[in-house]
């Protein structure tokens, strides 16, 4: 039976490693996040990133990925490397996704980031409201991704990483442009999928590709 934890409800003042501190002074020493990316896209995997951030970092400077440039997500997932923190990736095929659905391919692919890690966190927050499907004590936060550092590292890492795939399978279908739009459903994605059909790594399961997927 897992033991009675508490947890900020907010980050107080601004403190997005606050969460991490309460669990660490109730005997969790070791807490990761996990975060993904990729839910929304027509075509290509879903990724996700699990972290375990170094006790002392500036920890301020990790923020959800949304909210910065792709130069400076490049800069801080170079920058945790440097750092040493520990980092796990998962990546689910667009095949898997429709094999699965989007859901359960987003929360296989977190469960295969915190596996990638050198040994199982002690305790592990989940961006979202669902929990990953693994014996790990863990806490499900919606918005986590600007409530916790150690879940906006996570996301900084699934994104770069994605999107370098996304650039490689760029260079594999050039005529579907998924280095601009990584695979999101744009005006100019959609207009393409129509006039040409989808490719492998598009996902069959998602409406826009399946009503294309005769071409």
């Amino acid at each position: 039976m897992s033991k009675a934890i508490t947890l900020w409800s907010d980050s107080p003042a601004g403190d997005t490693f606050a969460i991490e501190r309460s669990l660490i002074s109730q005997g969790y020493a070791i807490v990761a996040g996990t975060d993904e990316a990729g839910r929304g896209p027509l075509a290509g995997p879903v990724v996700a990133a699990c972290v375990i951030l170094p006790l002392h970092c500036e920890y301020q400077q990790f923020q959800d990925s949304k909210k910065l440039s792709a130069k400076v997500r490049r800069e801080l997932a170079h920058r945790l490397v440097v750092l040493e923190a520990k980092i796990g990736v998962g990546i689910v095929s667009a095949a898997e996704i429709d094999r699965l659905n989007i859901l359960q391919a987003s929360l296989l692919a977190m469960r295969k980031a915190v596996e990638k890690l050198p040994g199982l966190p002690d305790f592990l927050l989940v961006d979202g409201k669902f929990t990953v499907p693994m014996a790990v004590e863990q806490k499900a936060l919606v918005k986590g991704d600007s409530r916790s550092a150690t879940i906006s590292a996570a996301s900084i890492v699934a994104k770069v990483t994605r999107d370098a795939i996304m650039e490689q399978y760029h260079l594999e279908y050039p005529q579907y442009n998924f280095a601009r739009h990584k695979g999101y459903p744009t005006a100019e994605h959609r207009r393409v999928i129509r006039e040409i059909g989808p490719c492998p790594i598009h996902r069959q399961s998602f409406k826009p590709v399946r009503d294309c997927s005769g071409k």
